[in-house]
């Protein structure tokens, strides 16, 4: 049998074939496999390095029913945004599940800003309130217009309503929500409390951002910064009041934004739910209009893997990827 060649497909070339409905369905995919049992995350690997600054580690994963096997390595370096790069920095190492071989080299920067929002488009998409109209967007940072623009497409908003740490990066985001048709206003985190149907936190936050509170009934919110011990976007008794969804129900308790509740005791395992148990529609979702509903994004390894892998076909089919032989 003659060995196939490694494919390399770098940034720009995901950028071209990956759009936002090629990651929401990737996602979707396989958020709906694992919770069916047929596809599982490796233990996350994630360490200061003590230089930089920086945060490295390795997410990993097997997907039985898409055959996606592999490793996504990377991290976070809060400088890089002063040197012309992206602080997120990855590449996804594809394998075949058969052999073992590596099959596919993928930049990984582009597809964690996209699988994110996708990600978050998902839980907007089977759990919010169908009549949602205001958006609320907590950060301002690289990954927040991803977030809007994906967001945008799940229900029928007519404004966005922002806050940010540092509110002098809002106009960039106020620009895309301009774009979109979409009225903008910068507010404070009560006011957007009040306003929002559908909230996203997207920032590297340590500490609650949005009280309980100040969130009315029927907001669905989706939280997507908390991917580390320690983090926090939101009042640990807001997500105890909420009904919470996740990605996987292992990370959120242990780095994701539920990891608060679960540990001061207002929230237990069970009571958190894989939004793959929705898609597969084994769970209700959303069960009232004034029910408010929180998915806990916290960025599973096979997000990474199964866009990667729709990245690789689709290079590979179109004859656009370099190709090696190792």
């Amino acid at each position: 049998m003659t060995d196939k060649p490694l494919l390399i497909v770098g940034e720009d070339l995901c950028q071209k074939l990956v759009g936002r409905a090629e990651a929401f369905d990737a996602v979707q995919d396989v958020f709906a496999a694992l919770a069916r049992g047929d596809a599982y995350n490796f233990p996350v690997i994630r360490e200061a390095i003590g230089y930089a600054d920086a945060l490295y580690g390795f997410k990993s994963g097997f997907d039985r029913a898409g055959q996606v096997l592999g490793v996504k390595s990377g991290g976070y370096w809060p400088g890089n945004m002063e040197k012309g790069l992206t602080n997120h920095q990855s590449t996804v190492f594809l394998f075949d599940p058969d052999t073992g071989r590596l099959s596919a080299l993928v930049g990984g920067n582009y597809l964690t800003a996209v699988r994110t929002a996708a990600s978050s488009a998902v839980s907007i998409a089977h759990l919010a309130r169908k009549d949602a109209k205001v958006l609320g967007m907590v950060g301002a940072g690289h990954q927040s217009a991803f977030q809007l623009r994906a967001a945008a497409e799940q229900r029928d908003f007519d404004k966005v309503v922002a806050w940010n740490p540092h509110p002098e990066m809002l106009p960039r985001l106020g620009a895309v929500a301009t774009e979109l048709g979409l009225n903008f206003e910068a507010v404070t985190q009560e006011e957007l409390g009040a306003q929002a149907d559908v909230i996203i936190t997207i920032t590297s936050a340590f500490e609650p951002l949005l009280m309980k509170d100040w969130i009315k009934p029927g907001t669905h919110l989706a939280c997507m910064g908390t991917d580390t011990k320690g983090k926090q976007e939101v009042d640990a008794a807001l997500v105890a009041h909420a009904t919470v969804f996740t990605d996987e129900v292992a990370q959120s308790i242990s780095l994701g934004e539920a990891q608060h509740a679960v540990a001061d005791g207002r929230l237990t395992e069970d009571q958190i739910t894989p939004i793959g148990a929705v898609i597969n529609r084994d769970h209700p979702g959303r069960r009232s209009d004034k029910e408010i509903t929180l998915f806990d994004g916290t960025g599973v390894g096979l997000q990474d893997l199964a866009v990667a892998s729709v990245a690789a076909k689709l290079a590979d089919e179109a004859g656009l990827a370099e190709r090696a032989v190792l």
